[in-house]
């Protein structure tokens, strides 16, 4: 074998690596979530989370570990394009009302956020509850919840 023919077969070589390299997509991809109590501004530390990805029914709480600091890790198939979170009271079925869908009408409404922009620059949620606000770091999505109101409990239990 020549030098010439030797140096195109490692050329070759080298750029079939980088391109299989390159085209190799993670499996799943990690964002942090930190539930904001609406009225105090501060951090709830819970696992106890509803997430659906692309608009579908499926709930998947166990996709949640909750971190040493109270927020929580949330793992997605690298396929999701967009996400919505809840929150539920610890241990309860009870869902918290989201702050970015609390002036929605007649009902709330689930808000869906878009995973690529949680991962580069973060995603903070308006919070129509009260004047709190946080700042979101790339791969961190922060949302604030409130309690439901005697109101909301009565129309829940009623239907």
């Amino acid at each position: 074998m020549t030098a010439r023919r030797l140096k195109s077969l490692l050329l070759l070589l080298v750029l079939m690596t980088a391109v299989f390299g390159y085209c190799q997509t993670p499996s799943t991809v990690t964002i942090t979530i930190r539930m904001m109590d609406a009225k105090t501004g501060i951090l709830i530390p819970t696992s106890d989370f509803l997430i659906r990805i692309d608009h579908q029914e499926d709930q998947h709480g166990s996709w949640v570990k909750q971190n040493e600091d109270g927020t929580g890790k949330l793992t997605l198939p690298a396929t999701a394009k967009i996400v919505a979170v809840e929150g539920k009271y610890a241990e309860t079925t009870n869902l918290y009302v989201n702050c970015d869908s609390a002036r929605d009408k007649p009902e709330p409404v689930v808000h869906w956020y878009t995973i690529s922009d949680i991962v580069t620059s973060g995603v903070a949620a308006p919070n129509e509850c009260s004047k709190h606000t946080a700042v979101a770091k790339p791969g961190e999505f922060v949302f604030f919840v409130r309690q439901r109101n005697w109101h909301e409990q009565y129309k829940d239990f009623s239907q």
